[in-house]
């Protein structure tokens, strides 16, 4: 089986876009992916797209509407917010297979306002209201509470890590918001969900982001100056637990991919140089230092507060902003992501560059559940 590498990837800078479509925010970032590769889209086998709120309108065929139909196979993916990641993990396994060399992954999502999640199908009397809440907000509250009651995380604390994110974001130009918020104007913004204020949420945002992946003849062909190398694409569901369901464990989904990932790239937390996690909620940050093995249980409060998750600090976490500043537009941020990771290993990241970077990490959850993880090497 071949190996992976990216040799093109673009995201466009994350924002609200109501006069576009759908399918032309998705041509954006794809022609910006190509660009980078120096190819065109008539060079590519396949294409594979992720979306989420339109996932029955074929969003990838219309992407090529506006860019060139080629008579390509297209695959439309929809995976909660795994949605991204998913599309690039079968554009991955169609190249470890063996049946292409050179194909598309497409990202795109074009995002309402307000609280995601809660109500629900089914039958019978809801849920919502009565135990607990399944709005987003609320479910990765109750999770931060479980962290704090075992072991001791404080307000503060959660709060820190949207300062951090926050003040990343200052340096990133594609990011939907780029200013600072001090940890008085966190912990002292309204209140969504205790203990997650609003500039603890993730921002609904319009957006796109697109990766061109080939096989190693290709990448040879092509040359490998700024190639990255996928060393692992892992993809999970919810492992059975022994737990009062209505509280949702957002933590096993995780961990499982993380050892996966971890096994399937050959490599261990102490590699990895920077992470760009699932922040989809300050509390939900925290929880993932631990879930992916990047410290030990109970050790996480104290990562944020001794800088060991920002930039320049031992392994740096969403130096790009995250998803509380760059933005959360579901079916695009898994591949994002894997954009901020790849411009760190290329060493194209600027002010926020991490230097030395040479192997990194991306991660997103979808509660439902869905869990992708892409772990990526430097090359040249």
């Amino acid at each position: 089986m071949s190996d992976v590498y990216i040799v093109g990837v673009d995201m466009i800078k994350f924002g609200r876009f109501p006069e576009k479509t759908v399918p032309q925010l998705g041509a954006k970032a794809a022609l910006m992916a190509l660009d980078d590769a120096g190819l065109k889209i008539q060079d590519m086998q396949a294409l594979y797209c992720g979306n989420l709120g339109q996932a029955n309108a074929m969003v990838g065929q219309r992407i090529l509407q506006e860019i060139g139909q080629t008579g390509i196979s297209v695959v439309n993916c929809a995976n909660a917010c795994a949605t991204g990641a998913t599309a690039f993990r079968e554009a991955w396994m169609s190249i470890k297979a063996g049946v292409f060399d050179c194909v598309l992954a497409v990202g795109v999502e074009q995002m309402g306002r307000g609280l995601l999640g809660g109500g629900g199908g089914g039958s019978g009397i809801s849920k919502e209201g009565l135990l607990g809440s399944g709005t987003m907000p609320a479910v990765f509250a109750e999770a931060g509470m479980e962290h704090a009651r075992n072991h001791g995380t404080t307000f503060e604390q959660f709060a820190k890590v949207s300062v951090k994110n926050h003040h990343h974001s200052t340096m990133n130009p594609k990011a939907m918001y780029q200013i600072e918020t001090p940890l008085e104007t966190v912990m002292n913004s309204e209140m969504i969900s205790y203990p997650n204020t609003k500039l603890m949420c993730s921002v609904n945002v319009d957006g796109s982001a697109a990766a061109v992946l080939v096989s190693e003849k290709k990448a040879k062909e092509l040359g490998m100056g700024r190639a990255v190398k996928v060393l692992a694409s892992v993809l999970t569901s919810d492992p059975y637990t022994d737990r009062d369901l209505t509280m949702p464990d957002v933590n096993a989904v995780t961990r499982l991919a993380a050892k996966q990932a971890y096994e399937m790239a050959g490599v261990g937390p102490e590699d990895i140089n920077l992470v760009e996690l699932h922040d989809c909620f300050a509390t939900a940050e925290i929880l993932h230092y631990e879930n992916l093995g990047l410290c030990k249980d109970g050790e996480a409060g104290r990562m944020i507060d001794d800088g060991d998750v920002a930039l320049g600090g031992r392994i740096p976490v969403n130096v790009s902003g995250g998803l509380l500043s760059k933005g959360h537009p579901l079916g695009a941020t898994g591949i994002a992501n894997i954009y901020e990771v790849s411009t760190h290993l290329r060493g194209e990241a600027d002010k926020r560059q991490v230097e030395g970077a040479k192997i990194g990490m991306t991660h997103v959850i979808g509660l439902g559940s869905a869990c992708a993880i892409h772990i990526l090497e430097k090359v040249a």
